[in-house]
């Protein structure tokens, strides 16, 4: 699979001879021609003219320093307050800065290369600077690099998973909630406020979305994608990158660029580990994992890409030409920058060997395709000195560099005003992006099971018991920053019930032993302590009509593991501590329980499941979580989301996806193979009728499409959202194929009694396959078409393919 292909992944004579002659082309110019009218500087001039120009102006050094990117290291540029200092940046960078990590950080992000001892304070990483000093700083730092040689300007990228990681900004759910609204159109506008407001504070490029497969819930960062399905992925980052970016590849007002991530193989790593090696072949990448990234590269203006920390067969991907030559920009078109992962570079060496030094990790990246060095550009700083020494060509700087200056002209930062604070403050958590919050969570919020206890009616308990590690803090996942006001779920309660009802709270079990979810260690709460919480939890319970409890995992149970000292997987999927025994006291009771999951793995809680009057998934629900589960429980929303994967019983099913080989499953011993929640489960409060499949042609050609549609009733006494979902299965092909494959989903709102027909198009690539000679071909036959309203329960029509 890293074989060398036409040009073994590198960089192809014609593009190296096409940019230098540009380039020697402008540098020919006499010299006050250049002076008098510099191209760059003309905003009505072709981007690829001022990029020419700009390049030809450029000395080594200030290539290279469009490179690098200042995360730790900005406190290089800061004076003792940390703010910008114009006089330490010229001493420091005097060929300018390329590009600053999180300006809205003041002391820049720790890696497993930097991560300091479990007893050493972190007092320069994640120290949030004020909206209005994010925005001084940007300011500050946009006015010097004009004053420079070129001036240049810098580029700002962010964080901004499920929001722009700021304080004060708004917090969505996290992505893994998102996926299981099934709503592009949320999932467009959801990212076009986080783009938004990360553009409102000087930020250019954020470093959203992830599209990786996640297949293994022992990983601590499958919060963080949009699922175990490379069809929903796809269509949920194709939606996000044009909320974020928008359809231009000129950045407009109010747009960011996005960055598609981790290319590729993270989401299903060795043990479960994060960065481990991901065992695939080429053709399950194909398959599966390339599917997302190529769909968004072809589909989308997308701006930049990420590699993936991982090895695939024994290249990284940061040194992977064959993944970024051959594959993302060849096969794929993309034109676009490709950024490094945080240290990933470096890792090269320190972490996979596959490099003997820094300065060698550099060569390896540059020649695969990585144009810029984050977070600290600790690699790429050594390139000027190894073009002299004849090391590096000049050609992989110069086509590095004019892919990082082409974003900055893209982005229109050369006539760029400042940023306008008061500006980012009206347009900051906005009553509109508070009021999408709210509707993205209550869209998010999945109903797993349901004796018929929910929804609750609201007076008619008179004492309602808000218990548990996840009740009284508002749980917001990994990559989210402080929001103002954000509501727990027992605030929520004790405001949808003012005046109805007694609310009353006990806090059950800690999980933890702190909050802090930047700790290097994380140790489990007292079991002691904690068995006297349960007890006391009881008696509070006793006196209540209904239990609401909510558990599930914490910030710091459920995150990326980046080091060695900071880890985030877990071997086991139950729930931590001792919330299994406080979820047996409350049944112990006899009251009610109604469990409210807030978690950041898929909830593998067998007990819970089983036993529990009804089950809530609400994951990290953002800062309007609390009112969102609150209406939920209480009528004023009917859940409608989806599980966006299948949810094991226990660790030893792993792994278990829906799209699995025919010849998978086949059985266990005093065991089942039945997942304990299947991909594409949730319940309603109301009831829908789903009709077969109806197909536009029973029979089509090898370059047609079909359209599919289903009727879908509302036979229920309350409004509700069904999501249609379409899976195909291919009879019989050269090689095997999953037993299906989700194709298409459309979420549809009924009132009760109503009915709609729901139609989605399968375009001719719905059938295509990579036979046995690793060609994408469609091959003839029969194919069932499958439709229903979760992945186990379907209806089947056949088309044929001749």
């Amino acid at each position: 699979m890293t074989r060398p292909m036409a040009n073994g992944g590198k960089v192809s004579r014609r593009d190296v001879f096409f940019w230098s002659a540009s380039v020697s082309l402008l540098a020919m110019m006499p010299a006050a021609a250049r002076a008098a009218t510099p191209i760059y500087r003309d905003p009505a001039a072709p981007i690829d003219l001022r990029v020419d120009d700009l390049l030809s102006r450029m000395t080594l050094d200030e290539k290279v320093a469009q490179l690098i990117t200042l995360s730790r290291t900005k406190r290089d540029v800061m004076d003792d307050a940390l703010a910008f200092d114009p006089g330490k940046a010229s001493a420091a960078y005097p060929h300018g800065i390329g590009q600053i990590a999180r300006p809205s950080d003041r002391g820049g992000a720790a890696t497993a290369n930097n991560n300091p001892a479990n007893d050493v304070p972190v007092a320069s990483t994640g120290r949030w600077r004020a909206p209005a000093d994010t925005i001084g700083f940007v300011n500050a730092a946009q006015k010097w690099a004009k004053s420079t040689r070129l001036g240049i300007p810098v580029l700002f990228h962010e964080e901004c998973l499920h929001g722009y990681m700021a304080p004060t900004a708004t917090s969505f759910p996290q992505a893994i909630a998102l996926a299981g609204t099934f709503d592009r159109d949320l999932m467009e506008k959801v990212s076009a406020v986080i783009g938004r407001e990360m553009r409102a504070h000087g930020g250019i490029l954020a470093l959203s979305p992830v599209v990786d497969i996640a297949r293994d819930p022992r990983w601590g960062r499958i919060e963080e994608t949009f699922g175990e399905d490379p069809y929903l992925c796809g269509e949920m980052g194709i939606a996000a990158v044009l909320g974020l970016q928008g359809r231009s590849k000129i950045l407009a007002p109010g747009k960011v660029f996005a960055t598609l991530k981790h290319m590729t193989g993270h989401g299903q790593p060795e043990s479960g580990e994060n960065v481990a090696p991901a065992p695939l072949a080429e053709r399950e990448l194909r398959e599966r994992f390339f599917p997302p990234f190529r769909k968004i590269v072809k589909e989308t203006g997308i701006a930049a890409v990420m590699p993936s920390y991982n090895e695939i067969d024994g290249v990284p991907s940061h040194a992977n030409r064959w993944l970024l030559g051959d594959v993302l920009r060849g096969e794929w078109g993309f034109d676009g920058a490709i950024v490094s992962d945080y240290a990933a570079i470096g890792e090269l060496a320190s972490l996979h060997h596959v490099a003997p030094d820094m300065a060698a990790a550099a060569r390896l990246a540059l020649i695969a395709g990585v144009d810029s060095d984050l977070p600290d550009g600790e690699a790429f700083r050594s390139l000027g000195d190894q073009v002299r020494a004849g090391k590096v060509p000049m050609a992989l700087v110069d086509l590095a560099c004019r892919r990082m200056l082409t974003l900055k002209f893209r982005a229109g930062l050369f006539e760029a005003a400042p940023v306008d604070a008061r500006a980012a403050a009206r347009l900051t958590a906005n009553a509109e992006a508070l009021a999408l919050a709210r509707t993205s969570a209550e869209k998010a919020i999945t109903l797993l099971t349901n004796d018929g206890t929910l929804p609750l009616k609201p007076g008619a308990h008179k004492r309602v018991a808000v218990i548990g590690p996840n009740a009284a803090i508002a749980r917001l996942g990994g990559y989210s920053s402080l929001p103002t006001n954000p509501v727990s779920l027992l605030e929520g309660v004790k405001a949808r019930l003012k005046d109805q009802a007694e609310v009353v709270f006990a806090q059950g079990v800690f999980i933890t032993q702190s909050e802090d979810r930047s700790a290097n260690e994380i140790l489990l709460a007292d079991p002691a302590k904690n068995r006297q919480l349960i007890a006391e939890a009881a008696e509070v319970a006793k006196t209540c009509d209904v239990i609401l409890l909510a558990i599930g995992d914490t910030e710091q149970t459920s995150r990326e593991g980046f080091a060695k000292n900071h880890l985030g997987d877990r071997t086991s999927l139950d729930l931590v501590g001792e919330q299994n025994d406080l979820f047996e006291a409350m049944k112990a009771t006899g009251k009610p329980v109604v469990v409210v999951a807030i978690n950041g793995r898929p909830p593998s809680w067998p007990t819970v499941a089983e036993q529990a009057n009804a089950l809530l998934e609400c994951w990290y629900m953002g800062q309007q979580g609390g009112h969102a589960m609150a209406a939920a429980l209480f009528g004023d929303v009917n859940p409608g989301g989806k599980l966006p994967v299948t949810v094991a019983r226990h660790v030893g099913q792993l792994p278990v996806f829906y799209d699995a080989k025919p010849s998978a499953r086949r059985g266990y011993l005093f065991d089942t193979t039945d997942p304990l929640f299947p991909f594409g489960h949730g319940l309603s409060y109301t009831r829908f009728e789903l009709s077969a499949p109806r197909l536009s042609a029973g029979q089509i050609g090898p370059g047609a499409g079909v359209t599919v549609s289903v009727d879908v009733a509302n036979v229920g006494d309350r409004a509700g959202d069904e999501i249609v979902q379409l899976y195909i299965r291919d009879q019989v092909a050269s090689v095997t194929q999953p037993i299906k494959v989700l194709k298409g989903f459309q979420r549809v709102s009924l009132n009760p009694g109503e009915r709609k027909t729901v139609s989605i198009e399968l375009d001719p690539d719905t059938f295509t396959i990579w036979n046995d000679q690793m060609n994408e071909v469609v091959e003839p036959g029969l194919f069932d078409i499958m439709t229903g309203a979760d992945s186990a329960n379907l209806q089947t029509v056949t088309l044929e393919i001749a």
